[in-house]
Order: C-alpha cells, then structure tokens, then sequence
C-alpha cells in the first residue's frame, strides 16, 4: 500500500477552470479530497464563488456565438486531439482515478479509455447532425429541418464514474456547437480535471468549457437560476433529480438526467448458469456495486436456483477487497463512512424480515471504507433493500417459478434504468424484451454502455439519453424552414 506522502505527491492540486485559465484555491473555502482506500486528505479543493460562476456563465455566453459558428469539422479536430491526448496521459489518469475514488487501476484504466472513445464518437457524430429535406405541399415549396446548438449549458456529475460520465456531457455539448459550465464530483475532481486539461491543451476556445466546484445545491441552484443556461444534463440520485427538474421548470430548460437504478436479472431455466453467475458477479461488484446500472435484484428460475446460487457464491467468495492501486485487489472501496452505515442498515432490515446472508455482510477491518462481496438469498419483497438502491456490494437472490413472475417482480419498482436476462430461448428473448419496463436490457450480456448507443431510463430513472445519436440530439433544437 502506498504511503500518504507519495499518494500526496502523485495527486494533482485540484484547480478551477473559467474562461481558459487555471485558478488556484486562493482565498477560497476548500475541502479536503480523500482517499477511500486509506482514508488519508490528498488535497484540498477551491470550492468557486459566487463570483467564479458569474465568470464562468458570462465566459460560456461570450464563447458561444464563436464555437456554434465553428465548423463541424474543427469542433470534431479538437475533440479527436483531446482524445488522443487522453489515450497518452490513460496511465496518470487511471492513477488519479483509483487515489480518489478508490476502483482497481485496470477498471480505471479502462473507464479512461472508454472516455477518449466517447470524445472520438461524438468528434465524428458530430459531423453528421443531420438536418433533412421534407417534400413540399407543392413544387415550389422547399421545406428544411435543422437541428442549432441549444446554446450555455450546465453539466452535473457523481463521483462513482469520474471520466466517463463528464466526458459524456462534454462531448455530447461540444460537438453539437454548445458551451459547457461543468460542476464535478467534489470527492473525485481529479479525474475529471484531467479531461479538461486535454481539451485545454488540444486547442479547446476559451470559454467553450469551464469546470467548477462548491456546494452542489447551492452551485447547481445559482446556475439553474441563471437565463443564460438553455440546458442542464445531471447523472446522480431521484431524489436530487426530482429536485433540479423543479428548480429548471421556472425557466423551461431542457433537460436530459440518468438517475437512480434497481436493476433486476433474471435467470430463466435455460440459461447457462455458470456463465450467467460469472457474468454476474463481475458486474455486481466491479466498482464496489457502485454503479447505477449494476445487476441487484436477482430473480432466478426454481429449476436452476440451487445451481445458480452455489456457483455465484463461489465466485463471490474469491474476490479480493483491496487498495485499487495493490494489483491483486479486484473490488475496491466504498466512496465514505456514510456508505459503510447504509450497508450494515439495510442487511440487518433484510435478515430482521427473514433473508439468510450467504457471504459477507460485514465491513472489513483496517484503513479505508471497505466492505466485503456479500449475497442474500430469499429476500422479501418488503424489505428496504428490494425498494432503495443499495448503491454497494450487496447481491439479492430470490427464486422465482416463471418469467411471467421474474418480468412482474421486475417492473414492480418506480425505476427503469438497467435489467438483465439470461436464456437461451429466442421466443423467451421477445417476451423479455417486450414485458421489461426499462430503457436498456442486457440479454446474455452485461454490456449496455458505449459510445455508440443511447443510455437512459424510463420511470423514475431518467429523462431523455446520453450517448448514440439521442445524446447530440439532446443538445440540439429543431427548426423548421418552409419556403415558396
């Protein structure tokens, strides 16, 4: 394990970004940045005052009419230049990451790559906002459709996913011709800073983007408060969602939000159990069960339920908590103190209600905000953690009779962001497809997000799509040309 000094010098001092220029904490109130690992400070944050957001609002209005009048072709230079900076800084970056935010480096490596590929999708996507051509009532009538940049923007992020989720927004804004006021995760600024700084240095106009830090309800308030900002896109809780989507309302801003998650997978009787718990338990627990569309609620066939539970189990149990940067740690910690308390709440309700823990259940000795790789079988519907997002490594299996059962069981929660499903049987494969209330469904596969696809949900678990061609759309308005 590293020691504190070296993790210290390692990690970038966290700055401002507005207007092009890199500010210091200064005078400015800070708060510290831990590492989840150890538990150890490995900076102090500048939390922007109300004077830094003034800035960063009137940089991203003077920047705009120059970056939508910026041909696609030189939006699409700078952003593949930033991916490619991306790509040669993966290390640093992946470092940065596991300090902070405590996921094994080889996770963080890879979420730093899948960030550059989401800079070069939209780099080319957009490139190809097409509008079209509606034939005219009459021959002389010649009607067009154009999708414009919406204009200033306000981007929110978690702390789970550090590079793929700002990278996301700022992609999906750039390349559609917006300007950006980026307020990240105050526990993982590094990470994100780091995307910046490729922008910054590939060329990236002043103004076009700008990073913040602060309170989030009082940042997130004063932004969605400003006429400037057109839109604002937030990944994080329904709780908070619901909130900005009020505040926004007074102003009619757009808005596209991925939010919380409960996802089910459902087992069928004809599925390859040792694939499906291999595949499980690698999606469960990677990045500590901290990821909104992580496999929960486990709903397996009676016929393959013994076999099924034995094998994920099994898995389970030869996994390795550990600090992200020792190279034999497969699951990391949890984000804070206050994840390790929600943990032991919701066991204890379960077992109180009659489920049986079968591994884990309990924090793990030493530095750090760890937890071990826990599993509960025959869960009752009532109990909380089949009704909250447990947002840890905890895994919930309950048996099941059909696929009728699996697919009511599924919907019954006011989320839709992931489910999952494992058959072999094409006709079961429709009926999954057709009776799950959700806005992406895994089918043998565990692979929902990349570059190339809409993300989203339905219900309670978002408005609108990141990524695929939904996701520059959403940063576009549509306007209508008809003329004789």
């Amino acid at each position: 394990m590293q020691h504190e000094s070296t993790d210290t010098l390692a990690y970038a001092q966290p700055q401002l970004y507005i207007d092009g220029r890199w500010l210091d904490a200064g005078d400015r109130v800070t708060e510290e940045v831990l590492n989840p690992a150890t538990g150890q400070a490995l900076a102090r944050l500048p939390h922007a005052t109300r004077a830094d957001l003034d800035e960063a609002l009137g940089a991203a209005r003077r920047a705009f009419p120059g970056w939508r009048a910026a041909a696609p072709l030189e939006r699409s230079r700078i952003l593949r230049a930033a991916a490619a900076l991306v790509r040669e800084r993966a290390d640093g970056i992946a470092r940065t990451m596991t300090l902070e935010q405590g996921k094994p480096l080889r996770e963080a490596r890879l979420e730093a790559l899948a960030s550059a590929d989401t800079f070069d999708w939209y780099a080319e996507e957009g490139r190809r906002n097409y509008g079209r051509v509606v034939p005219g009532r009459t021959l002389a009538q010649r009607i067009t459709v154009l999708h414009e940049p919406v204009g200033v923007c306000a981007a929110f992020t978690p702390w789970n996913f550090p590079a793929i989720t700002p990278a996301r927004k700022i992609a999906g804004a750039l390349a559609a011709g917006c300007t950006l006021i980026l307020k990240l995760a105050e526990e993982t600024p590094g990470t994100g800073l780091a995307l910046v700084r490729a922008l910054h240095d590939a060329g990236l106009p002043p103004g076009v983007l700008n990073a913040v830090f602060g309170v989030p309800a009082e940042v997130s308030s004063y932004l969605l408060d400003s006429p400037v900002v057109a839109k604002f896109s937030f990944t994080g809780s329904t709780a908070v969602g619901k909130l900005l989507a009020q505040q926004a309302a007074k102003g009619l801003k757009r808005a596209t939000m991925e939010l919380g998650g409960h996802a089910p997978a459902i087992v069928c009787a004809d599925a390859d159990v040792d694939q499906a718990a291999g595949m499980l338990v690698a999606g469960k627990f990677r990045n500590a069960g901290q990821i909104c569309i992580a496999p929960t609620r486990f709903y397996v066939h009676a016929q393959v339920y013994d076999a099924f539970v034995q094998a994920f189990v099994e898995r389970t149990r030869q996994l390795v908590p550990g600090n992200g940067l020792q190279e034999s740690s497969s699951m990391g910690p949890l984000a804070n103190p206050r994840r390790l308390q929600a943990m032991r709440t919701l066991i204890d309700d379960a077992v109180q209600r009659g489920a049986r823990v079968e591994c884990g259940g309990q924090p793990i000795e030493g530095p750090g905000f760890f937890w071990q790789p826990t599993v509960l079988t025959g869960v009752p519907e009532d109990a909380r953690l089949m009704n909250e997002e447990p947002f840890g490594p905890l895994a919930l299996i309950n048996r099941v009779d059909s696929v009728e059962e699996a697919i009511e069981r599924s919907n019954r929660l006011p989320y839709g962001l992931a489910s999952y499903a494992f058959t072999q049987h094409s006709a079961t494969r429709m009926q999954l497809a057709r009776g799950l209330q959700t806005g992406m469904l895994g089918i043998n596969s565990l692979n929902v997000s990349m570059a190339e696809a809409p993300f989203g949900g339905v219900k309670e678990s978002g408005w609108g799509s990141e990524c695929g061609i939904e996701g520059l759309q959403a940063y576009c308005d549509v306007k209508l040309i008809s003329e004789d």
